[in-house]
C-alpha cells in the first residue's frame, strides 16, 4: 500500500519539536534554540518557542544549571569543570554560582573519593606520583587547594575520607 502524501503526518511545530527534546532531559535556553535551528527552525521559530516554554516554565535555566550540576558533581567532577560547562551553556555567573551552591557538595571528601577510586587508597611516596595525582584532580576540575589538601593527606584523615 503506498502512502499519499495527504497520509503524511504533519510536520511538528518548534514548540512541539522542544517539548519533545525536554520531555528526554533539561536544556539550557541556548542549547534547545541550537537544536532547533539544525533541524532548520529560523531564529525567531526557536526564540517564540523557547519563550512560550519559559513562560509555561517548562524550560528554566536556573533548574537546568541546578540539574547539570548535581549530575556533574555525582560524577566525581569538580567545581571548576562544572562552573566551565554551565558557562558554555550560556549561563551567567550568579546562576552558575547559584547552582554550584544549591549541589551542596563537599568538595574535598568528593576530591577524595575520586583520587581513591583513581589511584587506590595507599599514600603517595613520591612527589612524581603526587604530581600525577594532583594532575588528575585538576583535570577534573577540582581548585588547587582542595587538590593540595587531598593529595597531600594521611590515608585515615577523617577530615577528607581518606581510608
Amino acid at each position: 500500500m503506498s502512502r499519499r502524501s495527504s497520509d503524511k503526518p504533519a510536520k511538528r511545530s518548534a514548540y512541539e519539536q522542544a517539548v519533545g527534546l525536554l520531555a528526554r532531559r533539561e536544556h539550557s535556553a541556548r542549547e534547545l534554540k541550537t537544536k532547533l535551528r539544525s533541524t532548520g527552525r529560523t531564529g525567531d521559530e526557536a526564540e517564540q518557542a523557547i519563550g512560550r516554554l519559559q513562560e509555561q516554565r517548562y524550560q528554566d535555566d536556573e533548574r537546568f544549571a541546578a540539574s547539570l550540576a548535581r549530575r556533574r558533581a555525582a560524577q566525581g567532577y569538580g567545581p571548576l569543570r562544572i562552573q566551565a560547562e554551565l558557562k558554555s551553556h550560556g549561563l551567567g555567573d550568579a546562576a552558575i554560582r547559584a547552582a554550584i551552591a544549591v549541589a551542596a557538595v563537599d568538595w574535598a571528601a568528593s576530591a577524595a573519593a575520586q583520587l581513591r577510586r583513581h589511584a587506590g587508597s595507599a599514600r603517595s611516596a613520591d612527589a612524581a606520583e603526587r604530581a600525577k595525582r594532583a594532575a588528575f584532580l585538576l583535570r577534573r576540575g577540582f581548585d588547587a587547594a582542595t587538590v593540595r589538601a587531598v593529595t597531600r593527606a594521611e590515608p585515615g584523615d577523617p577530615d577528607l575520607g581518606l581510608d
